[in-house]
């Protein structure tokens, strides 16, 4: 990652005051009413006086001012007791970090902020719950060389860093990212090797880490070494970026993404209250310019396990070309016991999305299998039962229907 100068983005100064633990600002809800993000301008206002409009939206003094310690935390809010506990451990191995822009989104008053549990630590994390595993989805089996996961046939995973700007709790590779400065890219070369070796692979996704943290020389270079190699046909970028940090999405990093087309970003949705102003724009901007956008989204308890916050997640998604794609069940990683919901919920909440909205805001819901068995798709019990008369299907309304199949009625030709 392109190192970050202090004074390139703007001096310590700009570091708030120290606060007593309880000191806490109430900002507005987003509301499609408002122009801009008030709660946003707000937040820096309050926290970053020193701070004006363009250094709060530089990237790279969303990355300097990144919170990572409980004493810095304490600058913002009261943690919770569990959260406090989580901090304080000295051997806790999963890092801690928001940026001041993401934090600003969270409701700071409410323990309960869905966005709040998604990147504050709590000690619920340190409990160790049956099945769980630091590598869930076996990919450290299934990886020939360093930086690379080759599970399906034609694809593969290529990991380009190690590195996040946010965090998030329940992340299936906690195991592998916390590094401040990391790209992997002594693993490049080796990785580059194999992709161009394997000419059955035809699909390569980039992920770490967040590939979109790297600077837009090493992501050009990323690009680039793979557009040489002939039967790679597209490439795909996983981020959360455009939700954590949107001013990561530049007009200069715009035009080094669209050099590689055809080229998809799926982004990691969680909640409705992600979707501002500025990650709208940064949506829009890279949809502008012909880049595929999909989502990603991991059911979780107490965040997002609802169909109504589900309903509105995927709506707002598609108002910025975002289309859903998948719905994660929660991966059985160390410590994520709180976070899991049962397959039940998450066939509820499939079972409230489709017929009751547009197909295309219905994602796929998935589990993918532990031991590197990859993606299953589940679904509800859509199948009433199939005969010799036929299939006979549930609706969306609960109503029953005959579909008259052909393989189960017609006699030996």
């Amino acid at each position: 990652m392109e190192q970050v100068s202090a004074q390139r983005i703007s001096s310590l100064d700009d570091e708030p005051p120290l606060k007593q633990p309880g000191v806490g600002v109430t900002f507005p809800s987003p509301s499609p009413k408002r122009p801009g993000n008030p709660r946003s301008s707000l937040f820096r206002k309050h926290y970053f006086p020193n701070t004006n409009s363009t250094q709060w939206n530089d990237w790279h003094w969303q990355l300097f001012h990144r919170i990572t310690t409980l004493e810095q935390l304490y600058r913002y809010v009261t943690p919770t007791e569990e959260e406090r506990q989580a901090l304080e451990r000295k051997d806790w191995q999963f890092p801690f970090s928001v940026t001041p822009y993401y934090l600003s989104l969270i409701d700071l008053s409410d323990p309960d902020d869905p966005l709040r549990k998604t990147v504050i630590p709590q000690i619920a994390e340190s409990h160790i719950s049956a099945g769980e595993a630091a590598d869930p989805l076996g990919e450290d089996h299934t990886s020939p060389v360093p930086g690379i996961v080759h599970r399906y046939p034609d694809r593969a995973l290529f990991l380009a860093t190690s590195f996040c700007s946010v965090y998030c709790r329940y992340c299936t590779r906690s195991r592998l990212v916390g590094g401040h400065t990391e790209t992997l890219e002594v693993q490049w070369d080796r990785a580059f090797e194999y992709l161009a070796q394997h000419t059955e692979i035809r699909d390569v996704v980039i992920s770490g880490g967040d590939p979109l943290t790297l600077s837009d020389e090493r992501l050009g270079l990323l690009l680039g070494r793979l557009k040489q190699i002939k039967h790679i046909e597209m490439v795909r970028i996983g981020t959360k970026v455009p939700f954590v940090m949107p001013q990561r999405i530049t007009p200069a990093l715009v035009k080094v993404l669209k050099t590689f087309r055809p080229l998809f970003i799926n982004i990691h949705a969680t909640h409705p209250n992600e979707l501002t102003e500025e990650s709208r724009q940064a949506c829009n901007r890279l949809a502008d310019v012909g880049i595929v956008l999909g989502s990603q989204t991991v059911l979780l308890k107490g965040v997002n396990d609802s169909i109504a916050t589900m309903t509105e997640l995927f709506h707002k998604l598609l108002t910025v070309r975002v289309k859903p794609y998948y719905l994660f069940q929660c991966d059985p990683i160390v410590g994520s016991e709180h976070f899991r919901t049962s397959i039940a919920k998450g066939k509820e909440i499939m079972d409230g999305l489709r017929g009751h909205t547009s197909g295309f805001a219905v994602p796929y819901y998935v589990v993918d299998t532990p031991g590197g068995g990859g993606k299953v798709p589940i679904l509800p019990d859509y199948e009433v039962s199939h005969d010799e008369k036929g299939l006979c299907l549930r609706n969306y309304e609960g109503k029953e229907f005959m579909y008259p199949d052909v393989v189960a009625t017609q006699g030996p030709l």
